[in-house]
């Protein structure tokens, strides 16, 4: 058979624009675009893991190949264990789910601690926003400004849950260090225990971290209508520079190595994480498009705004500040068990 060489040429064109076409393809795009990706959201709305990941939603889709859309949802239950464990048992694991993990569910893992039917380590981890500080704070009608005067004088804080760092904060404190803390848990978010310390049901919160307080209450740090009592991190915060750390109050090395342990998880204060088993290249793009979000000039601005503070750590590191929580010898987790449960030093 004799082609022309024009149609020549055309095939030619033809085969070029085929192979052109193929090497633009790009499988990350097709699989995204036109899908609702879902972010699963442990607490109520309105809190700063709520603002947060609203915040993400909107401005990480553009760096996702094919810009799918984030659908935030909120999962509140068993104080993030319940959304943890949808992640790992029921959710897809195609890199369509996200979920903006609580920060103490490493440590709750690596207690034992009751419902826990994920494990942190088979998670993907996409990336963390903030390392804010946790902090025991009073409300200024207690009269209370430091942590020495709860030694000697009653402090009611209120506590979201009941197996949350606003329960174990404080009642570790009680056990090995002697503070006199009273913790009234069981409020549905932090919301609730905010508009409890207004009507004056509690005189503090067992924690919340530095970020959310200037996020969702800026009006009571400007009007010194709050105390930092105590901040929970491995390092003082410029900011606290004359607050006490946590494990800075123990007794001897045996406590501090405990409440050490209580304090290994902050740096992930605000993660997120992909279900198990998601193919690398999609966790792969999903980590760069966190990535360039933290770096993004709009989502920055609006972060700025809302007076969010962003102070970003990447997967990897995440995923290593995981391992090392979950590598606390033996004989500190039983002993942190113990004391979070409720027994004996």
């Amino acid at each position: 058979m004799h082609f022309g060489r024009s149609a020549v040429r055309a095939m030619a064109l033809a085969v070029g624009a085929l192979a052109a076409s193929t090497a633009m393809a790009d499988p990350l795009a097709d699989f995204y675009r036109g899908k609702n990706l879902q972010i699963i959201i442990a607490t109520a709305p309105g809190g700063d893991y709520d603002t947060r990941a609203r915040l993400l939603a909107r401005h990480m889709p553009r760096h996702i190949p094919g810009e799918p859309n984030i659908v935030p949802t909120n999962m509140p239950g068993a104080v993030g264990v319940q959304a943890a464990n949808y992640l790992a048992s029921i959710a897809p694991r195609d890199g369509t789910v996200m979920h903006a993990i609580m920060q103490n569910m490493a440590a709750h893992q690596a207690i034992g601690g009751t419902g826990t039917k994920f494990d942190v380590t088979k998670f993907g981890w996409i990336g963390n926003s903030t390392d804010s500080p946790n902090l025991i704070s009073s409300w200024h009608t207690t009269g209370i400004t430091k942590i020495e005067q709860v030694f000697d004088k009653e402090l009611v804080v209120g506590a979201p849950g009941t197996a949350t760092s606003s329960v174990y904060y404080p009642l570790a404190l009680n056990i090995l260090v002697g503070t006199k803390f009273k913790i009234i848990s069981g409020y549905p978010g932090g919301n609730n225990v905010n508009m409890a310390i207004e009507r004056g049901e509690v005189g503090g919160r067992g924690s919340n971290s530095l970020a959310a307080w200037y996020a969702t209450k800026p009006d009571w740090i400007k009007e010194n209508k709050i105390h930092h009592l105590v901040q929970i991190a491995l390092k003082r915060h410029p900011e606290l520079p004359n607050v006490p750390l946590l494990f800075e109050l123990a007794k001897n090395d045996a406590d501090r190595a405990v409440l050490r342990f209580l304090s290994a998880d902050v740096p992930l204060s605000r993660a997120y994480v992909t279900t198990p088993d998601v193919p690398a290249d999609r966790l792969a793009a999903l980590r760069r498009a966190f990535n360039a979000t933290m770096k993004d000039p709009a989502f920055l601005a609006e972060a700025a705004r809302g007076q969010i503070d962003i102070s970003p750590s990447t997967g990897e590191e995440a995923e290593k500040i995981v391992a090392d929580v979950l590598r606390t010898p033996p004989d500190v987790l039983a002993r942190a068990k113990a004391i979070l449960e409720g027994g004996a030093k």
